[in-house]
């Protein structure tokens, strides 16, 4: 692993570093991207540094200075032997007063880059019980504030799956701990619409872009028609869904495989960028 905080690398990245009074630590105050990185390249790097900005707005976090989170990300990867990784890039808000209010320190930013093993080309999704909030200040956030994520996953784990699948207070399907949810019913690809309350995933966008679907916000109960499930994100990619709640589903089926195949052969396009 190669971790640079504010502006220098560690070299010690698994010792001391962060203040015990940063707002992040203390309170999830903060966001964060998660990349994937092929060969010591970045996947889609413009996207996610875009949405990192989205976020931090979107919690008030000011003083996020784009460029000096790209020289972060060139010097944890310079060198990096790295043929398939994970960038996390995570800002928060800074050494602060105990307590809910933000001090006046600038932002902490952290970039680490570490190896990450390949997902299996299939996997098990379980839904849980506790809605989503689509109306809530953190949704659509990609916030450090992930306990509710953590809780879930664990419930998944213990069914023998690998992601939680949400609703939202609507009824609505909504997303996963950590992907947005894909699915074909009557030969159409579905989404759920970014109003759900879900992540504005960039493969989730990349994947409309290149392949098409239909956004829309539908009772999760929709899945029981689904004859196609898939889950997209960074890391996992286009991964098909094999079993939800038990229910067996074709994986990959015809149009996930396409999507699949077509996500191979224009990946390359945004490497390093």
């Amino acid at each position: 692993m190669r971790v640079w905080l504010n502006g220098a690398l560690l070299a010690d990245p698994t010792g001391p570093a962060v203040s015990v009074t940063d707002h992040g630590l203390t309170v999830g105050d903060g966001v964060f991207e998660a990349i994937k990185v092929v060969h010591g390249r970045p996947f889609a790097l413009d996207r996610h540094l875009a949405r990192l900005q989205r976020s931090a707005e979107a919690l008030g976090l000011t003083g996020v200075d784009d460029d000096d989170v790209r020289r972060g990300v060139a010097a944890v990867l310079d060198g990096a032997d790295l043929p398939l990784g994970r960038l996390r890039i995570t800002v928060t808000g800074g050494p602060a007063p105990m307590g809910s209010g933000r001090g006046d320190a600038p932002p902490t930013v952290v970039v680490a880059a570490d190896a990450m093993a390949p997902w299996s080309e299939t996997t098990a999704v379980v839904t849980v019980p506790w809605p989503r909030n689509e109306r809530g200040a953190l949704a659509g956030v990609k916030s450090t504030s992930y306990a509710e994520n953590v809780v879930a996953l664990a419930v998944a784990r213990e069914a023998g799956a690998s992601e939680a699948i949400f609703a939202n207070l609507a009824g609505h399907l909504c997303e996963g701990t950590g992907s947005n949810v894909f699915y074909v019913v009557d030969g159409e690809l579905r989404t759920p619409t970014l109003a759900s309350g879900c992540l504005a995933g960039v493969t989730r966008a990349l994947i409309l872009e290149w392949y098409g679907g239909r956004e829309v916000d539908e009772p999760i109960e929709v899945v029981a028609d689904a004859t196609e499930v898939f889950l997209a994100s960074t890391t996992r990619d286009v991964q098909a869904v094999a079993s939800w709640d038990g229910r067996p589903l074709a994986a990959p089926g015809p149009v996930t495989a396409e999507v699949a195949a077509l996500w191979r052969q224009r990946e390359p396009e945004l490497l390093g960028g």
